[in-house]
């Protein structure tokens, strides 16, 4: 393996400061409520009007959309919805007989109330909102509150239209860790969100990390990652771009490349300053190339594959030969995108698989938001008085073993009461005292 563009070495990614500040905003709306909540909201947005968004004036925000801004809305939520309910569909509820008179099961409850964040600092994260609203209510939850931080006067039209569009109950004006803590204390609405999702920068991530317990998140989300691999059939120009167009996220958003083509990684390497040069939100792309930029130079197509799942990034571009080879041999990373023809911006904006995904690694253990995230599979049981006399047996023997004498005694229990007039062979409390 070899360096042909390494990143800048990088500090440590513990922010105490930041950290110190999240909690100090958390405990203070822990203790004071909407009081508090109010009081951020004017500190960091200047926004001193209702937090939920009402009828009348989402009628009015709404109808300053263009239609043809609506129809493209459509169209995506239509492709989230529909693999989201693919997903759906993929585990079921189920009930069989284990053994005679011995009935296991599988459901799947949606959860109550989930919380939707959808960013509204840099940009207008518009498929952020349709990613997890439109896949929490094709899970069946009860309801979903969405909240942005305001511009200006409200929150962006387009984004409230597209929250409406994909399915929120409750839309907050509010943002950053004031919204997540609200949503998650039930504030301003009356309902306390079980699950918190949706991107965010660092202060909202923090906070979904410290809420984290009590409160399901979907991913604990850093700066945005991409890695493309590439062989001698790649086009050059094509990589470049897409890797800028990832990097495009902001000047800590690592972009790798990994190959091994050693002509491929120089013009890629060589070509990258003149296309920044070219490109819109040049410091932002080219400080993200100089200091998280890496291309990687490997043996062979297995060393590439080694590299990429011991990176594990959040998105990953396969344009190579074989394609089918690297679906199969590729086990770590958040979405795939494979062949010249996928683009990562197709799965951040249209296609229809979920674009909040998992970074920093943490695609070696998880996937990204899915409709399975919004489900909890619950198990059953019902287990026959007959059928006791083998399980609660085998099962008061393990306890005992375990030195748990008060579990193997509610199986004595059983025992005692449906075969009054049995004689064990191990040793059986006799409930007399208790009598």
């Amino acid at each position: 393996m070899e360096f042909i563009k390494e990143a800048s070495p990088q500090q440590s990614q513990v922010n105490r400061p930041l950290n110190e500040i999240v909690q100090s905003i958390l405990d203070d709306i822990e203790s004071d409520g909407e009081k508090a909540a109010l009081a951020y909201a004017k500190q960091f947005d200047n926004w001193t009007s209702a937090v939920v968004l009402s009828k009348e004036k989402k009628a009015d925000i709404l109808s300053q959309v263009p239609a043809d801004i609506k129809k493209d809305i459509a169209f995506i939520h239509e492709q989230v919805s529909n693999f989201a309910a693919a997903q759906k569909a993929s585990i079921s509820s189920f009930e069989y007989e284990s053994f005679p008179g011995v009935k296991l099961g599988q459901r799947l409850i949606p959860i109550d109330c989930a919380g939707c964040y959808v960013p509204g600092g840099r940009y207008a994260h518009i498929a952020s909102a349709v990613m997890s609203i439109a896949t929490a209510k094709v899970a069946g939850v009860s309801t979903i509150i969405a909240c942005s931080p305001p511009r200006g006067d409200s929150i962006d039209p387009i984004v409230a239209y597209t929250m409406d569009l994909a399915g929120a109950d409750i839309i907050l004006e509010m943002g950053g860790v004031q919204a997540i803590a609200s949503m998650v204390h039930g504030l301003f609405t009356g309902h306390k969100a079980n699950i918190v999702v949706g991107p965010g920068n660092a202060y909202v991530s923090e906070a979904k990390r410290l809420l984290f317990g009590p409160v399901g998140i979907d991913v604990l989300a850093g700066p945005t990652e991409s890695a493309i691999i590439a062989d001698q059939t790649a086009d050059p120009m094509t990589v470049v771009i897409d890797l800028l167009s990832q990097a495009e996220h902001g000047p800590d958003s690592p972009v790798w490349l990994f190959t091994d083509d050693r002509d491929l990684a120089t013009k890629v390497h060589t070509l990258m300053p003149n296309i920044i040069d070219k490109m819109p939100k040049r410091e932002i792309l080219r400080r993200a190339w100089t200091d998280h930029g890496i291309i990687i130079l490997c043996e062979n197509r297995e060393a590439v594959a080694k590299v990429s799942d011991e990176h594990a990034p959040e998105h990953l571009q396969v344009m190579a030969e074989e394609l089918s080879w690297w679906k199969e041999r590729l086990k770590n990373y958040g979405s795939l995108f494979l062949g010249e023809g996928s683009t990562v911006t197709h799965g951040d904006k249209a296609s229809g698989t979920n674009h909040i995904l998992p970074t920093q690694k943490a695609a070696t253990y998880s996937g990204g938001l899915s409709v399975h995230k919004f489900l909890k599979v619950v198990t059953t049981q019902e287990i026959s008085p007959a059928a006791n006399r083998i399980f609660s047996g085998v099962a008061s023997r393990i306890a005992r073993m375990e030195g748990m004498e008060g579990h193997a005694l509610a199986c004595d229990w059983r025992l005692r009461k449906f075969f009054p007039e049995e004689e064990w062979d191990f040793p059986v409390y006799r409930f007399e005292d208790f009598v």
